[in-house]
């Protein structure tokens, strides 16, 4: 069965800047179905801020015919053992909203209960005249999910040319779910409900799919937190 996973490390300047055009995760590396490369963006900063794209931290998400693919990737290529040295957390696939051709959706599903951990992950391809309408309905809910207290890790990611993406580990999935369907008992709880009825009058993607996991395995550390995922 296939598995997913989400890696974060930090690469010198020119390293990371390179990743993006380069694609350092070949198509054809054995095991593997689809990667994405991009940079981190703090959720939430203001679209021009130095710390809008975290230009040296790096975010691979990824799908995998199986884990011992990943586990010989990260052992015996050259940029696998550079992730490695990161963090990393291994998903098992939940549920998939929208789509995104590159990665294929398994039919076999894992199961959680409310209370357990999940970790979810959106990811789109924008129309880029739509950018500006994206940014004024998407950064309140960035700031939503950044502040929220059900998160442990929340970060965006961008790649060239218009690959945009979110990443939130959640302590429970009744809390994330509270989130999207604005019953959260926080500030301006309906801030992603809102946006997503827009985004239903108007698309603003080519493509979009938000998905959802289970978490099996996390290792390393990040910005020297360790065991960011609950009850893992």
């Amino acid at each position: 069965m296939s598995i997913f996973s989400y890696h974060l490390v930090e690469l010198p300047r020119v390293v990371a800047i390179r990743g993006m055009f380069l694609k350092p995760i070949a198509k054809n590396t054995k095991g593997l179905i689809h990667a994405e490369y991009m940079m981190a963006m703090t959720l939430g900063s203001p679209i021009l801020s130095p710390s809008r794209i975290l230009i040296k931290q790096i975010a691979v998400f990824a799908q995998w015919e199986n884990e011992s693919a990943l586990d010989e990737f990260l052992r015996g290529n050259k940029f696998g053992r550079r992730l490695a040295k990161g963090w990393q957390v291994r998903l098992e696939f939940l549920r998939q909203w929208g789509k995104y051709d590159a990665f294929k959706i398994p039919e076999q599903t894992a199961k959680v209960e409310d209370t357990s951990p999940v970790v979810a992950v959106t990811i789109a391809r924008m129309k880029p005249l739509e950018v500006p309408r994206f940014i004024h309905w998407g950064r309140p809910v960035e700031k939503l999910v950044r502040d929220h207290p059900g998160t442990t890790l929340s970060l965006a990611s961008y790649s060239f040319p218009h690959t945009v993406s979110t990443f939130s580990i959640w302590k429970t999935e009744k809390e994330m779910t509270d989130m999207v369907h604005g019953h959260s008992a926080i500030r301006k709880p309906k801030r992603h409900a809102d946006a997503m009825k827009e985004r239903a009058r108007k698309n603003f993607h080519f493509e979009f799919t938000t998905l959802r996991f289970k978490p099996i395995a996390e290792f390393g550390t990040w910005r020297g937190q360790q065991n960011i995922v609950p009850k893992l």
